[in-house]
């Protein structure tokens, strides 16, 4: 089941950051301010409905019987992880700890964060495929 999960939940966050992610979105998730939040929860919305609609969609299609507490767990967790990453510092802290700022001027940077979210969702499957 880890692996159906683990591709039900990547395929909404590819949705989520790419088709359905707005050009607003993209540009203010990370700034100060209430616009910045307002954005940024926005978009973490968005990843938590297109994952959970798939998650329900793979439920049916292939007769899970995934309990509501704990889907609804790995959802939040992957809407507040994904919030937190997309506040933009954090990937910054990481490659300068990491000592990689000359490959984040050169856009390695998109590379570190699209890595973070794939842990996340990686965890988030991982539980749900232990309960």
């Amino acid at each position: 089941m880890f692996a159906e999960v683990f591709v039900l939940l990547y395929c909404g966050h590819l949705l989520a950051d790419y088709p359905l992610q707005t050009d607003h979105q993209a540009a203010n998730k990370a700034a100060c301010g209430a616009a910045g939040w307002k954005a940024n929860a926005a978009h973490a919305l968005t990843h938590v409905a297109a994952c959970g609609l798939l998650l329900a969609v793979g439920a049916v299609a292939l007769s899970w019987s995934l309990p509501l507490v704990p889907a609804l767990a790995a959802l939040a967790w992957i809407g507040v992880t994904h919030a937190f990453i997309d506040r933009r510092w954090p990937i910054a802290w990481w490659m300068r700890v990491a000592r990689q700022q000359g490959w984040a001027k050169n856009g390695g940077a998109a590379h570190v964060d699209q890595t973070a979210h794939v842990v996340v969702l990686a965890a988030a499957a991982l539980f749900l495929a232990a309960i």
